[in-house]
């Protein structure tokens, strides 16, 4: 046998041994070698023995066949559930936080841990407000989800209006479908082309120009005309409409969101009564791509009308290292003509981010705002009115694709304080594939309180739809949770939980975290 065969042979018997076997013992009775026998041959199968190739004089055991292959789809299996991409993800449970932390109520409360009663606030004065949705007909389905969500959560009690706004006109089929569905009044208005698509002053085969080479970068929704004339229209035309006018107050609305909590108090009441301006419930990341320029704009906007931080501007900002000055004096000092003379990068010469504003840089964090509920006087102020001018004579709605949530973002951060800001933590929401969805506040739940929607004809699907929101199968309750009735989807992490969320920044700002 040669050496090689040799070792492999050895290799081999050294593995038997660790094989499961019963030898025959003597001195045994019947009985006891019987059972012996029995579990030996439970292992037979296994034991068997096969060649590597026919005519090789080495074998090993089938069971060592069999368990290799077993391990490594094992593994397969745990490391694509385990990723964070993949599908298989939707078994494990996912929609609560990570954790929950109380933050500090120094500028901001939570205006309601748990349930109130419904009934009873909305026997008190409303506020002049309404709901705000920019739809086309083709959205329907997408609309009517949305309003059967916030109607079952939220307006089946205080009956808000609802404003309709599309830069066509509405459809029959349109109107009285969501009219099924709301039990507010409601109104659809056509938004003027002075508020829509190309304004006078810009080169229109220019700016559509900057469109397509957007699209061209895959740019998200930078090749969509509709989107850059949406982001620009709410960015500084929603709140001038002639609907919208007789209201102080607003909640937008998407197509296609869900509400996860029950609201049992009036938020636009909250707000005025806590003398708030602006509220949130996602703070997350921009794709830097879409606004590479945004920032040059609105910092030139603060030392244009010399704006002053109140503390809000801050939570936009990249942290800064600090210079100490040792690292200061150990530079040392670089005549201008030896300047002229040096190559970028030299240890004498700082290096120049161009990213950078006066030593402040975006860190791309904005208020997600597809859902928000603001003061539409603010909207309506000269102030904020010189900061969307400013931001739209710069032509970064054409020549990138600026959405109207860093502009409303930073329009805040330059003209507010956190006092003015609230973070509706209670509320569970989600758009897309981003959510914020509270844990449920301990002790302070309410029994179910039934809502058979009218408009779903089926009688079985009617009870299910009730059945699925029961006491029963709500989350259960956490330490720090603050919802009310909340079940939260598990499909995809809480936003508070991933990376991108800048719930961390506001908290900053805010007063810091108010418990470990």
């Amino acid at each position: 046998m040669s050496e090689k065969a040799a070792s492999t042979n050895g290799f081999v018997q050294r593995l038997m041994k660790r094989v499961p076997y019963t030898p025959a013992t003597a001195g045994l009775g019947d009985s006891t070698f019987a059972k012996s026998h029995k579990g030996s041959s439970r292992f037979s199968f296994f034991k068997r023995r096969i060649k590597l190739k026919p005519n090789s004089s080495i074998s090993i055991p089938l069971g060592f066949v069999l368990l290799f292959p077993s391990i490594v789809v094992l593994l397969i299996l745990a490391l694509v559930v385990k990723h964070p991409s993949s599908p298989g993800r939707i078994l494990i449970p996912a929609g609560t936080p990570p954790s929950i932390r109380k933050i500090s109520e120094k500028h901001d409360r939570v205006f309601a841990t748990g349930c109130l009663n419904p009934e009873e606030a909305a026997k008190q004065p409303r506020a002049n407000a309404a709901f705000v949705v920019l739809a086309r007909n083709q959205e329907l389905e997408g609309v009517v989800q949305s309003l059967k969500s916030i109607e079952r959560h939220f307006n089946r009690w205080f009956h808000y209006p609802y404003v309709f706004l599309n830069d066509g006109d509405f459809s029959e089929e349109f109107i009285s479908g969501v009219q099924n569905y709301t039990s507010g009044k409601t109104e659809f208005g056509k938004i003027d082309p002075s508020m829509w698509g190309f304004p006078d002053w810009v080169d229109h085969e220019v700016a559509k120009e900057g469109i397509n080479k957007q699209g061209d970068a895959v740019i998200m929704y930078g090749g969509m005309e509709s989107y850059h004339h949406m982001c620009r229209f709410y960015s500084g035309f929603f709140y001038k409409h002639e609907l919208l006018e007789k209201y102080e107050w607003y909640w937008r609305l998407e197509p296609e969101i869900k509400y996860f909590c029950d609201i049992t108090y009036d938020p636009f009441v909250e707000m005025a009564r806590n003398n708030k301006t602006y509220g949130f419930t996602i703070a997350v990341k921009e794709l830097k791509e879409t606004v590479p320029n945004i920032f040059r704009y609105a910092a030139a906007y603060k030392r244009k009308y010399k704006v002053n931080s109140q503390g809000l501007w801050e939570m936009f900002l990249e942290p800064q290292p600090e210079q100490t000055k040792e690292t200061e004096d150990t530079r040392e000092k670089t005549i201008p003509n030896v300047i002229l003379e040096t190559e970028a990068g030299h240890q004498n010469i700082p290096e120049i981010d161009p990213d950078n504003m006066e030593g402040e840089k975006y860190n791309m964090c904005h208020f997600w705002s597809n859902f928000e509920i603001a003061r539409l006087d603010w909207f309506r102020s000269q102030e904020y009115n010189d900061f969307f001018n400013m931001m739209d004579r710069s032509g970064g709605f054409w020549m990138e694709r600026w959405g109207d949530a860093p502009i409303h973002s930073l329009a805040a951060g330059a003209l507010l304080a956190p006092k003015d800001i609230h973070y509706f933590r209670d509320f569970g929401y989600r758009h897309t594939t981003i959510q914020h969805c509270p844990a449920n506040a301990p002790a302070r739940q309410s029994p179910n309180i039934p809502y058979l929607e009218k408009t779903t004809l089926n009688e079985k699907e009617r009870i299910e739809e009730d059945e699925y929101w029961a006491t029963a199968n709500l989350d259960p309750p956490k330490e720090n949770g603050v919802g009310c009735r909340c079940r939260c989807d598990t499909d995809i992490r809480d936003v508070e939980g991933k990376e991108g969320s800048c719930l961390a920044e506001w908290v900053d700002v805010a007063g810091g975290w108010a418990s470990p």
